[in-house]
């Protein structure tokens, strides 16, 4: 049976009090699996209450923390993943789906299909297409009775920001508002900072000899049968010159990585293909470019994300560099985790020999 008390015991062999609002998302999230187990229809969102949990606040404030935790312990089919994915997933899907009166609404139920808990971990909306797509996916889950936990740096009301777009989401808005149980992360401590270094350091500045020979001893660390040589591969279709790669790490050139032309399906496949990544000769005067830097923020929130090592050279140190910087969206996310990523709390699938945390497939359970 999953209690509050279960969640806060879990929460605590963390090293996480948990504070009043993370107290209330928990009991929140309790009753949502409470009337899950007594009902599997789309008429039980009538019966039972709200049919999802939305959290929202500033990074850092242990949202992640008490989903991944109700997540683990939560006794049904249930995934979570991150919206990255979902969309890519849900556009291929879409692609290969044959014509008919209503293919989103059909796709959304093919994806949906087996799923009681769905779990988006940093759920945003900036771009139309993708806020059409959510808003039909969202009425389709809300249709089939299925669980949602999203996890949010934006309140209901600030998705979408675009003031030429923002009124078209309006009514999502409202049927979010309507079906979720809004909480409020509001706490004032960030609890990605402050924690205890990593043993081997992971960011290196400046760009000189001496971090050259780190990143190479990272590298044949976790590489011993890998030339250290330059190789061309593929990013989601897209060519990339790396300066070695192993079966585990890639070490590749910041040029190569954000400074050309991506988009978030190039960091997805290579957080598929590589346990960690090695980013070297980063001139922080790129990140003025606001394309190079919303691409940096791609990939460190989808490396975060699958929990995969990340090592950073640059002409200096990577959080001086991005504090005031203006152009990306979810900057402040940015600099949380790359707090995290240092610290000797974050256990990269690398470090783990590529296990791989059982998040994002469906997960059945009694």
């Amino acid at each position: 049976m999953l209690d509050e008390t279960r969640i806060a015991r879990a929460l605590t062999a963390r090293g996480i009090t948990p504070d009043p609002r993370q107290r209330e998302a928990i009991g929140a999230l309790v009753g949502l699996l409470g009337a899950q187990q007594r009902a599997r229809h789309a008429w039980s969102t009538v019966a039972f209450g709200p049919q999802g949990v939305y959290c929202h606040g500033l990074p850092g404030r242990g949202k992640s923390l008490v989903v991944d935790t109700l997540f683990e312990l939560a006794p049904c089919r249930k995934r979570r993943l991150h919206f990255h994915e979902f969309l890519r997933e849900m556009n291929r899907r879409l692609v290969q789906a044959p014509r008919g009166d209503d293919r989103l609404r059909d796709v959304s139920r093919q994806w949906l299909d087996g799923i009681e808990l769905l779990c988006f971990d940093e759920f945003h909306v900036h771009d139309i297409a993708d806020a059409f797509l959510m808003g039909r996916f969202l009425d389709t889950a809300i249709d089939l009775g299925t669980r949602l936990v999203l996890t949010s740096n934006y309140a209901p009301d600030d998705l979408l920001p675009d003031p030429e777009f923002h009124e078209r989401f309006q009514p999502t808005i409202a049927q979010i508002k309507r079906a979720f149980t809004v909480i409020h992360f509001d706490g004032a401590r960030d609890y990605r900072f402050g924690g205890e270094a990593a043993e081997v350091p992971r960011f290196f500045a400046p760009l000189d000899a001496s971090s050259e020979a780190a990143l190479r001893d990272i590298f044949t660390r976790h590489e011993s049968d890998a030339a250290i040589e330059p190789v061309k591969l593929s990013a989601a279709g897209r060519p990339l010159e790396a300066r070695a790669a192993g079966s585990a790490l890639l070490w590749a050139d910041f040029e190569q990585l954000c400074v050309a032309s991506r988009s978030h399906l190039d960091y997805l496949d290579l957080a598929e293909q590589w346990q960690g990544l090695i980013v070297d000769r980063l001139h922080t005067d790129a990140l003025r470019q606001s394309h190079t830097l919303q691409r940096l923020v791609w990939l460190i929130d989808i490396f975060y994300d699958r929990k995969r090592a990340f090592f950073i050279a640059s002409d200096q140190p990577i959080e001086t560099a991005l504090i005031g910087l203006e152009g990306a969206h979810d900057l402040s996310r940015t600099l949380s985790r790359l707090a995290e990523m240092q610290s000797r709390a974050y256990r990269s699938t690398l470090a783990r020999g590529g296990a791989d945390e059982a998040q994002d497939g469906i997960n059945a359970e009694a």
